[in-house]
């Protein structure tokens, strides 16, 4: 009995060792931006979402924000606000181009969120990825959804017209 409960210990000290390993780990910052002026597409793991691109599996896309009927400027500060508000920290951000991480409580993972404005379009394409493992439980999609909602809140009533 003595010998089984030094062995689970120390399995149990291992899997923490190897959780707080891959905690490090994700402080290291991937190559992330823009590829031929879309977002990166996930690979074919299930703690990645993003609405643009060849992505490995139906499980990683998600639909993108709209800013129909407002002015793109406005949009994008409204993402921005969104981002702050789901507890994103901004790393960069120009007129068109977004990155923030987000950092776990407990073991302090960081995950990557990127959005790409698309004023052709009248899109802003998202993506939102972990930095290590291979499943996120579904935390990436629902940051992402919750963004959504926060950007939908903030953002201004719009208009639609009608064409008779």
């Amino acid at each position: 009995m003595r010998k089984l409960m030094i062995t689970l210990l120390t399995l149990f000290v291992l899997m923490l060792m190897g959780i707080f390993s891959m905690g490090i780990y994700s402080h290291k910052p991937p190559e992330l931006g823009l590829i031929d002026g879309k977002l990166s597409p996930c690979p074919n793991k299930p703690n990645c979402v993003c609405s643009e691109g060849d992505t490995a599996n139906a499980q990683n896309n998600i639909q993108p924000l709209s800013i129909a009927g407002m002015e793109d400027h406005i949009a994008w500060a409204n993402l921005i606000d969104a981002v702050r508000a789901s507890g994103g920290s901004i790393q960069r951000h120009s007129d068109t181009y977004l990155h923030a991480t987000f950092t776990s409580t407990l073991f302090r993972f960081v995950d990557d969120f990127e959005a790409r404005l698309d004023s052709t379009s009248h899109l802003i394409h998202i993506r939102s990825a972990s930095r290590v493992g291979h499943s996120d439980f579904g935390v990436n999609r629902k940051r992402a959804e919750r963004i959504r909602l926060e950007y939908d809140k903030h953002s201004p009533p719009r208009t639609s017209r009608v064409i008779r």
